[in-house]
């Protein structure tokens, strides 16, 4: 076995420095390709001025980005395991710089969704990889600090991406200020791809032989993602009820891939290996991954639109407003990622409970019928969230992954990845439907309808408390700790 195929071993063993380059390198990856998912919903006003778009085409400018996103995660993750972790970072990131630099140019809505919908593409290529990464060049407990920085890296683009895009909008101007929103990775992905090919350890000879690719097994999880996701992203498009029978229907597809898949086990390496389920570590963590995302991503969602449609707040003050997130969700990200192994999934209940919190606090500032310092209000409520943020991500993600072989690792991750997406797009749905509604039964009571679906939003953040709480109980029973 090569080193590049060791657990923990960097690509180089004796050089340190040169596997936390490579880890760099992937963190900015991610930081990128992340930050994409909510830096474009700033800059929707100003693409509906100049392209003229439908609500359609701009709900698929959103939307389209998180499908194919979701779609390519396991695939991708299996491609990396397969055929060398640097060939599929580097062709996510090209095709990711491309695709950013098409979404800049685009001349027409469809122009513009067609570069999302590639550019989500190439975000899912990339993800994996870096999760992979982790997994083959640190070892065990040491795995703690390269995830914490991973996870102060996915809150950080999660909550910064509305003030990134104010500010770009602001210096571009209303009516080109968006183009500069995909501009602005074009220099970052072509210096991603040099170091990334330079960095990044290479393919072990005969691995591609060894480790055969599942086309069957692609179509039937993708068909699957796809039948679930879509009337979920399409929630406010789609009028008829009918659309929800596609959820049932992908379902049912998933159900067809875990057949196969179990199938396809007995002589070959699988897509995805469902013995990952088995560990209790795995199975709950990415139940807690699903059902975190879909309340934490949909906070951002309808503060933007409580902020700036609501309130009249430009997207620069929307962007600034998020950021107290953001700080609190990167500083416990890296201490969560040191002190996870002595803490175990304990810790992911405690930030968890103090997200709950941090949104109940900000319910309480909101009271009444504020119309002025909103932003103010909320800065240390949002402050606390996101301390309790940066608890859950980065041990959670540690502790989910800490039984996945390496050779699995990208597969892994993906398939983790998927669920966090899925747990998304779930999640705007279901309290972005809510705040809708309110919104209509009070008559424009823009206050009113963000509390109600705030309130939401940290109920199904309660969902995974209880999944975490049951880990707890579990190991407690066999006499151990939570792995």
């Amino acid at each position: 076995m090569t080193s590049a195929e060791q657990p923990g071993r960097p690509a180089d063993p004796g050089d340190e420095r040169r596997r936390w380059q490579a880890l760099g390198v992937g963190l900015v990856a991610a930081f990128m390709t992340l930050l994409d998912v909510s830096i474009v919903n700033v800059a929707v006003p100003s693409i509906d001025r100049a392209l003229r778009a439908t609500p359609s085409d701009l709900q698929w400018v959103l939307s389209g980005y998180a499908l194919t996103f979701g779609l390519a995660l396991v695939p991708a993750g299996r491609f990396g395991d397969a055929r060398g972790r640097r060939n599929a970072f580097v062709l996510g990131i090209a095709l990711f710089t491309l695709t950013s630099a098409l979404a800049g140019l685009a001349r027409s809505p469809e122009w513009l969704v067609g570069a999302r919908l590639l550019q989500g593409a190439a975000a899912g290529i990339v993800n994996p990889q870096v999760t992979g990464l982790i997994q083959q060049l640190f070892r065990g407990p040491e795995r703690g600090r390269p995830f914490g920085l991973l996870g102060a890296t996915i809150g950080i683009s999660t909550a910064i991406g509305p003030l990134l895009g104010g500010l770009l909008i602001q210096l571009g101007g209303e009516q080109d200020g968006w183009r500069w929103v995909f501009f602005v990775n074009v220099p970052v992905g072509v210096v991603a791809v040099v170091l990334g090919w330079r960095l990044l350890p290479a393919q072990p000879a005969g691995t591609a032989e060894r480790n055969r690719l599942d086309p069957l097994g692609v179509l039937l999880l993708g068909a699957g993602v796809v039948l679930v996701l879509l009337p979920l992203v399409q929630e406010r498009q789609w009028q008829t009820p009918w659309k929800w029978l596609l959820i049932p229907a992908g379902l049912v597809v998933l159900a067809g891939f875990a057949l196969w898949e179990h199938r396809y086990a007995r002589h070959r390496a699988p897509l995805f290996d469902l013995r990952l389920f088995r560990f209790r570590s795995y199975s709950l963590g990415a139940l807690i991954a699903l059902l975190y995302f879909g309340g934490f991503t949909a906070i951002f969602f309808i503060f933007t639109l409580y902020l700036q449609i609501g309130l009249g707040y430009s997207a620069l003050v929307a962007g600034v407003a998020i950021t107290p997130f953001a700080l609190g969700s990167a500083a416990a990200s890296a201490l969560g990622g040191r002190i996870v192994n002595r803490y175990g999934r304990p810790l992911v209940a405690v930030g968890l409970l103090v997200v709950m919190l941090g949104l109940g606090a900000v319910v309480f500032v909101l009271r009444g019928e504020p119309h002025s310092g909103v932003p103010l209000r909320t800065a240390v409520p949002l402050l606390v969230a996101g301390l309790g943020s940066g608890l859950v991500i980065t041990p959670n993600q540690t502790l989910t992954l800490s039984q996945v072989p390496v050779p699995q690792a990208g597969s892994g991750a993906g398939m983790l990845q998927t669920g966090q997406r899925i747990g998304s797009a779930a999640g705007i749905a279901a309290v972005g439907a809510l705040f809708f509604s309110s919104l209509a039964a009070t008559h424009g009571d823009w206050a009113s309808a963000f509390r109600r679906s705030l309130l939401l939003a940290a109920g199904i953040v309660a969902l995974a408390l209880l999944a975490a709480l049951l880990d707890i109980q579990r190991g407690r029973r066999k006499g151990s700790a939570p792995p």
